[in-house]
């Protein structure tokens, strides 16, 4: 009589010691000195020095329904890219150094070979910014993910210097606002985007001649990092705003103090092809288009009028598209 197996129950070990096995390798390339245990241990360990007064940031995050569009089109080499970059602007947006980084994957059939895709790209994007992935879990869970189904969480842990903590406290009217331009749609606004532009195979292979590319290959752009471009012009910035989740709408508010608000002009930069496709195949409203989206600022860095020459010099991408000012009535964002 042939009893049970936990393969037969859905889940396979051996497959989930074969995905170590190959992404260990991209994990240790992505090693600091200051690692004394990465991948393989019950715990990462790393040695924790260098600082005067040290603050540690932490934050996590997900990808979102962008991934129904990597499993769409079985091309998941980007994804661990987004999330890494994503959490990583996020916990730099108080001048964060990020230190390690560790990743969830919960999958309902684990395939060693996609599992080292994702996780190729993981070590890509921190290798980029001097970022270890010191660990991760990889669970196969068959009653909660059907098909090619998977879910990707990340963890960054950051340090800054007490002293050097932004947090927007200095900010004041009169102040600029400038924009670093994002590539698309980041991590954020998928579930409205594939409602418009679909998410299946045929959908998203359709080519759009005002993108110059098809659907697909625009929504899987990865999200862009901005440590390397800010982190030497930090002396000039009084705060920054990772624009995700709620646009310009809900995030320039957090690094404003009480009183004050953001103004932009949206003709003083341009909106990404993609958001134009999306508002035109919907019908959506301007104003909801730029509470879900990023609408091509993918961080807004607030400034003194005298350091906008020192930033710009350094990062000709980078343009006025706003100004802090007084609040007037309940809007802390107004967009003309």
């Amino acid at each position: 009589m042939t009893g049970e197996t936990y393969a037969s129950a859905g889940v396979n070990i051996d497959a989930n010691n074969e995905a170590t096995r190959l992404i260990s390798k991209h994990a240790r390339s992505t090693l600091r000195p200051e690692v004394l245990s990465g991948v393989g241990f019950f715990g990462g360990m790393y040695e924790f020095k260098g600082y005067n007064q040290p603050v540690l940031v932490s934050s996590v995050d997900g990808v979102g329904t962008k991934l129904k569009i990597a499993i769409a089109l079985d091309k998941h080499d980007t994804v661990g890219i987004d999330i890494v970059n994503h959490c990583v602007n996020d916990i730099f947006t108080c001048g964060a150094e990020p230190l390690f980084f560790l990743d969830y994957i919960g999958i309902g059939k684990l395939i060693p070979e996609k599992v080292e895709s994702i996780v190729k790209g993981l070590a890509q994007a921190c290798r980029e910014v001097g970022c270890t992935l010191i660990g991760g879990e990889t669970a196969e869970l068959s009653d909660v993910y059907s098909g090619g189904d998977y879910d990707l969480v990340g963890f960054v842990i950051g340090v800054v210097e007490k002293d050097r903590i932004i947090k927007g406290e200095s900010v004041a009217a009169g102040d600029a606002v400038l924009g670093l331009p994002s590539n698309g749609l980041h991590t954020n606004g998928y579930t409205l985007a594939r409602k418009i532009l679909g998410d299946t195979r045929e959908s998203l292979n359709k080519h759009y001649d005002e993108l110059g590319r098809t659907a697909g290959e625009a929504l899987l752009e990865p999200h862009i990092c901005y440590y390397n471009q800010l982190k030497p012009l930090l002396p000039y910035v009084k705060g920054m705003a990772h624009i995700t989740g709620g646009g310009l709408i809900d995030n320039v508010p957090r690094v404003l103090p009480e009183g004050l608000a953001a103004r932009f002009d949206s003709r003083a930069w341009s909106v990404p092809p993609v958001f134009q496709l999306v508002q035109r195949l919907g019908n959506v409203d301007r104003d909801e288009m730029y509470h879900v989206f990023n609408m091509g600022i993918g961080m807004a860095v607030v400034c003194a009028p005298e350091s906008v020459k020192k930033i710009t010099a350094r990062l000709p991408e980078a343009r006025i598209v706003g100004g802090v000012v007084k609040q007037v009535g309940d809007k802390r964002v107004v967009i003309d």
